[in-house]
Order: structure tokens, then C-alpha cells, then sequence
């Protein structure tokens, strides 16, 4: 996110409930979709950018605590069944992925992650 960006925040309620879907995904090894997350968690508009800005902190702080990206786990709806550009370009930031965000190695590293994601067992959240 840019420094001009408007700041978007996530309500608590609606945080915690986020980590509870992607909890579950990784307990049933599903991949979900930015519009089933959307939808599921009824996040108000703009939803698309509260929910980007939260899946970038939940990817800072798990590169923070040494962990696989959870954010790793929501994928667009598209063919790819990748997550968005600005996934990678997080990562990137993270220090986690190097490269272009489309094409063979994003897809590849992606595959890895999301594979590091359902062997990690994570703390449980308050």
C-alpha cells in the first residue's frame, strides 16, 4: 500500500472472524476465494480493500513471527486459481518471494506456501 492510500481499517469482530475462516481452510486444506471471504465475513464496502489491507497484515505478521504466509490461502475466483498480484507484491515487500507476480515461479512458490500453511500449526488466536 502506497503512503497516499486512505488508511483502511477491519472491525475486530470481523478480523477475528477472518482468522477463523482461514483457520478452517487450512484445517480442511481448501483454498477460498476473495469473494467467498468477502461474502461470508460481510464486510462493508470497500470491502475488497479492507480485506486486502487485512490479509497484508496478516502476511506481516506472520513473516514477523517466522511463519507461512496464511494469506496464501485466498486465491481469486480466475482460472490461475492464484491469489491477486498485490499477494506477491506483499510478499515481495516481506522478503518471502523474489520474482514476476504472474507466471511459472509465482505459481510455483504459491503451490509451496500454501503447502507450508496446512503442515504449520499455528498459535491459537485470542
Amino acid at each position: 500500500m502506497n503512503d497516499s492510500a486512505p488508511s483502511v481499517r477491519i472491525s475486530k469482530q470481523h478480523w477475528l472472524a477472518l482468522l477463523n475462516e482461514l483457520s478452517d481452510a487450512r484445517r480442511q486444506h481448501h483454498l477460498v476465494t476473495y469473494r467467498a471471504l468477502i461474502e461470508r465475513l460481510e464486510l462493508p464496502v470497500p470491502a475488497m480493500q479492507t480485506l486486502t489491507a487485512a490479509l497484508e497484515y496478516l502476511a506481516a505478521l506472520d513473516a514477523r513471527a517466522d511463519r507461512p504466509l496464511r494469506s496464501a490461502l485466498v486465491i481469486s475466483q480466475g482460472a490461475s486459481r492464484l491469489p491477486k498480484t498485490g499477494f506477491f507484491e506483499c510478499a515481495t515487500r516481506l522478503g518471502r518471494f523474489s520474482g514476476p507476480a504472474d507466471g511459472a515461479a509465482a505459481a510455483s512458490w504459491h503451490a509451496g506456501e500454501v503447502a507450508r500453511v496446512f503442515e504449520f500449526d499455528y498459535p491459537e488466536m485470542p
